[in-house]
């Protein structure tokens, strides 16, 4: 089960934290107010889906690593608490205040400098999180090659 949930949340984390930052940034450089404050005003409910992902990802990464800390699935658990305090004290203050902000039209000097502060926090998120991946999948091949090479075909892969 682990072997499922865990890539899964992890996707729909990533890319649910990229699908709010590219909406954002498009609709800043290519849409009206009225097109952020859509946005803006969206990215919240976005939040359902994103906590219960990032939390189903982390758990289960936890869970499938263990008690191992040491190579890529230590620099995965090491990555976890970063990515979860980014999240958790900087883009859903973030994502809350520019929401309020945008829904009574307050499109001032603290809801560009809160923007730009969410864009730089969503960014690092998004790179972590593709490291995340990009250590997941290595782990994987690794587990699938060293089956291979020892010949056994085993489905426990």
């Amino acid at each position: 089960m682990l072997k499922i949930v865990h890539p899964v949340a992890g996707t729909i984390a990533l890319l649910t934290i990229a699908t709010f930052w590219v909406s954002t940034v498009l609709c800043e450089l290519l849409g009206s107010l009225t097109a952020v404050t859509t946005v803006k005003t969206a990215i919240p409910w976005g939040l359902l889906i994103l906590i219960p992902a990032l939390a189903a990802a982390g758990g289960s990464g936890v869970a499938w690593s263990k008690g191992q800390r040491q190579g890529l699935v230590g620099a995965k658990l090491r990555r976890m608490p970063f990515i979860a305090a980014n999240g958790l004290l900087l883009l859903v203050p973030c994502v809350l205040l520019l929401a309020s902000k945008a829904r009574a039209g307050e499109f001032d000097t603290t809801f560009y400098a809160v923007q730009a502060l969410e864009l730089v926090a969503g960014a690092s998120n998004i790179i972590l999180l593709g490291l995340q991946m990009r250590d997941g999948l290595a782990l994987t091949r690794w587990r699938h090659g060293s089956f291979r090479r020892t010949g056994s075909h085993s489905s426990n892969n």
